[in-house]
C-alpha cells in the first residue's frame, strides 16, 4: 500500500513538472528588474514588437541594465531608465537603433513598458519607460509617429509607485532626476526558453569615396 501511494505521489509531481515546463514554454518572455524600491516584473509581447523585445533581451543579457538608474521621473506620466549611471555618466549599449514597432496595435496604458527616443522615430536604442498612467498622446497618430509598447507590469506596480512619488530635481541639462537614485541592480530573463534570437542585422558595406578629379 505505501508503495502504491509513493509510486502514485511521484507519477503526480512528474506530471505536474511537466505541465509546469510546458507552461513556462509557451509563456512570453519575462525580464525581472532588482531595483532598489523592490522588484518588477515586466511581461515582453514579442509578437507584437518582435525587433523591440529582441533588442531589449539582448541589452538585458549583456547586462546593459546593471547599475543603471531611473533618471527621469514624472508622478502621473512616467517613469525612465536605461541610459545612465549613478553619476549621470551615459551608458552606450553598443548596439545600433531599432525600428519604430509603435503600429503594433499596443496602447501606453498604465503599466506598460515603451521604448524611449528622440525626435527620430527610429532612434531607439536601449532606454525605456514604464508608464504611470493611461498616456494616450504617445501612441502612434495620424500627427505623431508614437512610441513603441513591447511589454507591461506584471507584478510589482506598487513598486512603480514608490519610484514615481520620489522627490526629483534639476541636476544640470536633467530635468525630473530622483534626488536619491534609483538603480537597478540587476535585470534578468526569467525564462530564456520563451525566446529566440532574432539574426542580427547585417553592417552596411562601406561606401568607396569619390575619386577627386585633377
Amino acid at each position: 500500500m505505501v508503495i502504491r501511494k509513493v509510486t502514485r505521489l511521484a507519477a503526480s509531481l512528474f506530471l505536474s513538472c511537466c505541465v509546469f515546463l510546458t507552461q513556462a514554454q509557451a509563456e512570453n518572455p519575462q525580464v525581472l528588474l532588482h531595483t532598489d524600491l523592490g522588484d518588477i516584473v515586466i511581461e515582453l509581447y514579442a509578437d507584437k514588437a518582435p525587433v523591440t523585445v529582441d533588442n531589449f533581451i539582448k541589452n538585458t543579457n549583456n547586462f546593459h541594465y546593471d547599475g543603471l538608474i531611473f533618471h527621469r521621473v514624472i508622478r502621473g506620466f512616467m517613469i525612465q531608465t536605461g541610459g545612465h549611471t549613478f553619476d549621470l555618466s551615459y551608458r552606450e549599449s553598443g548596439r545600433p537603433s531599432i525600428v519604430n514597432e509603435a503600429g503594433n496595435g499596443l496602447k501606453n496604458t498604465r503599466g506598460t513598458v515603451a521604448m524611449a527616443r528622440t525626435a527620430d522615430p527610429d532612434s531607439a536604442q536601449a532606454q525605456f519607460f514604464i508608464n504611470h498612467r493611461n498616456n494616450k498622446s504617445l501612441n502612434r497618430s495620424q500627427s505623431s509617429a508614437g512610441y513603441a509598447v513591447f511589454g507591461a507590469v506584471i507584478s510589482g506596480m506598487q513598486v512603480v509607485d514608490k519610484i514615481a512619488a520620489v522627490d526629483v530635481e534639476t541636476v544640470g541639462d536633467y530635468q525630473n532626476v530622483p534626488v536619491e537614485p534609483v538603480r537597478i541592480l540587476t535585470a534578468r530573463l526569467l525564462n530564456p526558453a520563451a525566446w529566440q534570437a532574432l539574426p542580427e542585422p547585417k553592417p552596411e558595406p562601406p561606401r568607396n569615396m569619390p575619386v577627386p578629379i585633377k
